[in-house]
């Protein structure tokens, strides 16, 4: 199975600054998801990166995970969270994943 992270860089990108609450970003997030109609997870992590210019940038960043998601799909949903977010570009990751499921019954 393929396994792609979407990572969007919550400052805005010309201000550099957070500018709504998380949880906003997280609902807009989820409405992407939906009107693509694909499964998927999400994590929100802190980190920090440097810039062309060598300045220095912590931030909150919003993790998405798709399983299986076709290339196509993938990259209309990290254009609309890049336009939506007010990003300079995000980032997406893909590695093979080995998943299954366990279902167990008393």
């Amino acid at each position: 199975m393929n396994e792609t992270k979407i990572y969007v860089g919550l400052n805005d990108s010309e201000s550099m600054k957070q500018e709504h609450e998380t949880e906003k970003y997280v609902k807009i997030l989820k409405n992407v998801c939906y009107n693509y109609h694909v499964a998927f997870s999400f994590s929100v992590v802190q980190g920090g990166y440097f810039h062309e210019d060598g300045e220095y940038t912590q931030e909150t960043t919003l993790v998405l995970t798709l399983i299986d998601t076709d290339n196509e799909t993938v990259n209309e949903i990290a254009k609309d969270l890049c336009v939506f977010f007010h990003q300079e570009s995000v980032m997406i990751t893909e590695s093979n994943v080995r998943a299954y499921f366990i279902n167990e019954r008393l």
